[in-house]
């Protein structure tokens, strides 16, 4: 239930549209090519979606002074970056150790069934052994196995997609930043 949960959770978060909207980089250097906006403006832009607040982040640092280097507007990208791919990597881990430890429960919940089924037989070597009752009761522990694998294997999928999707968006947010960058450390400031 805690992977499903996380999978449904991720697959709305990491959507594209949410973390870096289409129009949303082409908005704001139009907006920053005659000067920085207002406070009130890059506030609301940084609550607009993790790409906001990044740029956001930049475009504060870059309102800092009249002769702001490149690498401080940098540095600010940077650290927004970081706070925002940690919660692009939200709940990753999570469903990571449920991807891992699954089949290792279900293996677990086997291993304790075959040791009461064969706990149970009979002690004496004399037929009080019923094979057809030792195989239903075989495949009963089983069960288990196949249980930590059906969570585990999807658990695993949706980890790996997730992992690469987020790859993707960072890499969406640096090239972001890059063509951001000129234009608010190339001395154009209102």
């Amino acid at each position: 239930m805690v992977a499903l949960a996380i999978i449904i959770e991720r697959l709305t978060s990491l959507r594209a549209s949410r973390v870096a909207p289409p129009q949303l980089l082409d908005e704001v250097l139009t907006l920053t090519r005659s000067g920085l906006p207002s406070a009130d403006v890059v506030q609301k832009l940084e609550a607009s979606s993790p790409l906001g607040a990044v740029l956001s982040a930049g475009i504060r640092a870059a309102s800092a002074g009249k002769a702001v280097p490149e690498a401080q507007v940098r540095t600010a990208f940077e650290a927004s970056g970081r706070v925002v791919v940690h919660q692009l990597e939200r709940y990753l881990s999570t469903l990571g150790s449920i991807a891992t430890a699954a089949p290792l429960l279900g293996l677990l919940g086997t291993v304790i069934g075959m040791i009461e089924i064969f706990g149970a037989q009979a002690p004496t070597g004399g037929g009080g052994s019923n094979p057809e009752l030792l195989a239903h009761g075989i495949s009963i522990a089983l069960y288990n196995t196949a249980f930590g694998l059906i969570i585990a294997i999807p658990a695993l999928m949706f980890h790996r997609h997730f992992k690469s999707r987020v790859n993707e968006l960072v890499l969406t947010l640096e090239q972001a930043t890059d063509q951001l960058l000129p234009q608010l450390s190339g001395g154009r400031r209102g």
